[in-house]
């Protein structure tokens, strides 16, 4: 059984939804195998938020979404995430380097179960000590 190693957030998985994905990112997601990559609970609940905001378009938006995911399982924000949040969440805002509620939670589901995160947004994502970032955006 192969392991999930990439936890795509939420603006690489926005970025699939988009009519015309970047061609960079079209080729590490046909370079990568679908069992190795999964978002976290937080990212859909960030893109359904984003969609649900939109309106008319909503229903349309929440199909892109469902069609974007990836196929393996979305891994929760559970206990083990938490404890990773507490931690993190406290070292970042003693540093004076605090990243956002729902980064951090990404950032502590990516440690907890040890995925590299992939992202755009990769400077916020850089301050988390012990996490590996990849972007596939660019």
């Amino acid at each position: 059984m192969v392991r999930v190693r990439y936890l795509l957030d939420t603006d690489t998985v926005s970025a699939l939804t988009r009519r015309r994905p970047s061609e960079a990112l079209l080729l590490r997601m046909a370079t990568t195998a679908r069992e190795d990559r999964t978002t976290s609970s937080i990212t859909l609940s960030e893109l359904l938020f984003g969609a649900h905001k939109a309106g008319a378009r909503s229903t349309e938006l929440v199909t892109r979404i469902r069609a974007a995911l990836p196929r393996s399982p979305l891994i929760p924000f559970d206990d083990a995430a938490a404890e990773e949040y507490g931690r993190l969440r406290a070292h970042l805002e003693a540093q004076g380097t605090p990243i956002g509620q729902a980064d951090t939670q990404i950032a502590a589901i990516a440690l907890a179960n040890d995925l590299t995160v992939v992202t755009g947004n990769v400077r916020h994502f850089e301050r988390v000590p012990g996490l590996t970032v990849e972007n596939w955006l660019a």
